[in-house]
């Protein structure tokens, strides 16, 4: 089965026993005579380094009136209300499973009736 990785959540390090597994990870240079030996093998701490990146969930940023996600920049699930950016001021407009939208407006102020 093939997933997105962004689909994925919770990463953790463990090791790999399974041959299969292996055998996908060496890829072409995959030793048979070696079968559950990596052949780079990362470290415990690149590894867990790798997992909590991937475990810091960031959602890509839209500004209103720009079609795409702005290249550099995703914010953190949930976004924030408001972010400073090239300095400037922007409010979330709308958050959905497209990622965060932003506009330079502020939001309407909340009406309250008086007693």
């Amino acid at each position: 089965m093939v997933v997105h990785l962004g689909d994925l959540e919770n990463f953790r390090v463990k090791g790999v026993y399974s041959e299969a597994l292996v055998r996908s990870l060496n890829g072409y240079g995959h030793d048979p005579a070696a079968p559950r030996t990596l052949q780079n093998p990362w470290t415990r701490e690149h590894a867990q380094s790798w997992a909590d990146s991937q475990n810091r969930h960031r959602e890509p940023l839209f500004i209103e009136g720009h079609p795409y996600a702005h290249p550099r920049i995703s914010v953190p699930n949930p976004p924030p209300a408001e972010i400073q950016l090239d300095g400037e001021t922007l409010h979330l407009a709308r958050y959905g499973t497209r990622g965060a939208h932003y506009s330079r407006t502020p939001p309407p102020a909340e009406w309250i009736p008086e007693p």
